[in-house]
């Protein structure tokens, strides 16, 4: 089972081992799948479920046999987690087997009899499963993914040998010991002669809760370990050759173009994909990589969304594995947060602390080998991660001190700020060129927001009355943000921009919607708009304001990016992030850096998916933009507590000097 689908029909399955009943992740996947955990005599045809082949599956086993009950064999998918299940993280989703189990050969699993049996052949299936096998080399996922891809690679050109954890069932099942292995690593060497050779240990033995096959006597002059935590991915790039008995990552070593040698009978070897040392005679299909792993990755796992408490597809799992991941290899080394404002950093704490508590204070002190963040627009401190709002930010203003769903991390600069290369710029420019599922992705993307008219606040509010004709939106900005100071140009005021809109557009009807900081009296930027303006759109819902305009005129603000989303024609006498791309009509200076032209699909990629990180405050942990979205839409979030809603009335009082709240 490997899409969502409505809730199952419950059937009883009996368990004889605790790990069932303390897991609560393992059994409330169960329960979506339609099994209910219990404990006692199986009867009426109700299962006998044991955890693969592990040591106590041999009670279930033997219960099933004295009472002819079905055995279900479960394991994890080869998608897990961050971490390892010894580190306590939760599975994303299970191996849910009726037959077998996928790594034993001695009983054909449901797995190899999907592979045997199931065509494999429907185009959009197998299209999946070629943007999966990108995407998980693009993200750097793997079973478990608590590892940095920045880590130096070695040089490549050597020849890699897997090792794996002693007594793993895998190994077991196929028969292997410690003697395979040292054969497979004489092998290696005699068909390489010359060649490097890199033994790459398991997780688990690197983390030492469980020993390896190798030991450090069996390195030499050419036979070296892989300790660090480099990215499977980045190994499989640069070597030449792969060796393993059972190890998924020759599973993964397949997906990334390796036709790797195999000592064992894993659920990848025998398809033409492998050379085996041990085939499996009755394995006889030739599969392409697509085939392997739309079976093992799509068709035969039951994935688990956390967020909404339901089965999913795997692109869905995907993509959690790929938020929760971003999140650990950014954070986990923790973070020195200089120059917060005390209302930030609870929020702050949990979107960054997860892994390592934030310590706050002044950016610029060394703490262990903590990296450095500062809320950007503050005092330059070389070296220091800046942090800012996300474009999805919230339902209400954040100088209502309303804490975001979304921010940004940047250690080039900053987006607004466009004197400099930011991150967002990079991303940018990498999408000028999309996959076909990122594409989908960010086109469905823009359709949700424009369905449930999203904006970066998602006030609401009621529009004016607005004649036919020619509809012009002129945007008001906070005139002190530094959005405008940084990369505004020579319009600089929301007058001025009102000037320049009704030079340039002497018919159109005008309509002025002031920024909602300023309408709320927190921020600078008050102007005499009416006898510029046809209309002051005040307090009106912005999302539903774009829907009825023609075009719009901004400085930087972000309207002008959500307006691109909605087919509108845009205007800007600044450098917003947005500006250079070929999207928009650009009245200022724009970075002569920006001369790529990208499509909106991938802007949008680039700006709501790759640049900014997520966070469901319903669950309290990162996650996928969709997420925030279907959030905001459905307004499925915590309220602002009563001293965030008192400090933000009080902190209106002091505009002039908002330097001491914002």
């Amino acid at each position: 089972m490997s899409d969502a689908g409505g809730p199952a029909r419950q059937e009883r399955l009996y368990v004889y081992n605790g790990g069932f009943l303390t897991q609560n992740r393992v059994k409330r996947i169960l329960d979506l799948a339609g099994y209910k955990v219990s404990l006692g005599a199986p009867s009426d045809g109700a299962a006998v479920g044991v955890w693969g082949k592990s040591p106590t599956a041999h009670r279930g086993q033997r219960v099933a046999d004295r009472t002819d009950a079905p055995l279900i064999r479960l394991e994890d998918p080869f998608l897990r987690s961050v971490l390892t299940g010894r580190s306590g993280s939760d599975p994303l989703g299970l191996l849910i087997d009726k037959s077998g189990v996928h790594f034993d050969p001695a009983t054909p699993s449901d797995l190899e009899t999907l592979l045997r049996k199931h065509p494999l052949d429907d185009t959009a299936l197998l299209d999946r499963a070629r943007d999966g096998i990108e995407r998980l080399k693009e993200a750097h996922l793997t079973k478990y993914t608590g590892f940095d891809p920045d880590h130096p690679a070695p040089e490549p050109g050597y020849v890699l040998v897997i090792d794996q954890t002693r007594d793993d069932a895998s190994v077991t099942a196929s028969k292997a010991d410690r003697n395979r292995f040292l054969e497979m690593l004489f092998v290696a060497q005699e068909e390489h002669p010359g060649v490097r050779i890199l033994i790459k240990s398991h997780p688990e033995t690197l983390l030492g809760q469980r020993p390896g096959h190798f030991e450090r006597d069996d390195a030499s002059d050419r036979v070296g370990f892989v300790d660090a935590p480099v990215s499977p991915w980045r190994l499989l790039e640069g070597a030449v050759a792969v060796f393993t008995v059972s190890s998924q990552l020759g599973f993964e070593a397949v997906m990334a173009g390796h036709k790797p040698r195999v000592f064992g009978q894993p659920f990848y070897a025998s398809w033409g994909l492998t050379a085996d040392e041990i085939p499996v005679d009755r394995r006889q299909r030739r599969l392409t990589r697509a085939q392997l792993f739309a079976g093992a990755m799509i068709e035969y796992p039951t994935w688990y969304d956390p967020y909404r408490d339901s089965l999913c597809s795997f692109e869905e799992a995907l993509e959690t594995l790929a938020a929760e991941t971003r999140a650990w290899r950014e954070d986990h080394r923790g973070w020195v947060a200089g120059d917060m404002r005390l209302w930030k950093r609870k929020h702050m704490q949990d979107f960054f602390g997860a892994h390592k508590k934030v310590i706050f204070g002044t950016a610029d002190r060394p703490v262990d080998d903590r990296k450095r963040m500062i809320w950007a627009g503050g005092e330059d401190r070389t070296g220091a991660v800046q942090v800012e709002d996300g474009f999805l930010r919230s339902r209400g203003l954040g100088a209502e001190l309303v804490p975001p769903l979304s921010l940004v991390l940047d250690d080039l600069g900053i987006y607004y700020d466009p004197a400099r290369p930011s991150r967002l710029e990079d991303w940018i420019a990498k999408r000028h060129s999309l996959r076909a599922d990122q594409r989908r992705r960010a086109r469905k993307l823009i359709r949700t927001l424009i369905k449930g008219n999203l904006s970066k606040y998602n006030l609401g509010g009621a529009l004016p009355h607005m004649p036919l004709g020619q509809r012009v939106l002129v945007v008001g900005q906070v005139e002190d943000d530094a959005s405008v100071r940084l990369g505004a140009g020579e319009i600089q005021t929301n007058e001025a921009l009102l000037k320049r809109a009704r030079a340039e557009r002497p018919d159109g009807f005008l309509i002025y919607k002031p920024h909602p900081d300023v309408e709320a009296g927190l921020r600078n930027g008050a102007c005499n708009s009416e006898s510029l303006a046809d209309v002051v759109a005040r307090r009106s819902d912005i999302a539903a304001l774009l829907a009825e305009v023609d075009e719009v005129w901004s400085m930087t603000s972000l309207t002008g990016f959500e307006a691109l989303l909605r087919g509108k024609s845009v205007y800007v006498t600044g450098a917003p992030f947005y500006a250079g791309w070929g999207l928009t009509n650009d009245l200022g200076d724009v970075p002569p850096r920006r001369r790529q032209n990208v499509s909106l699909e991938g802007l949008v990629h680039a700006t709501l998916i790759d640049y900014p990180r997520y966070f469901d405050p319903v669950m309290g942990q990162p996650c996928p933009v969709e997420v925030v979205v279907e959030r905001l839409a459905e307004a499925d979030m915590p309220r602002a507590g009563p001293v965030n809603r008192a400090l933000s009335k009080l902190q209106g009082l002091f505009a002039s000097v908002s330097y001491l709240w914002r």
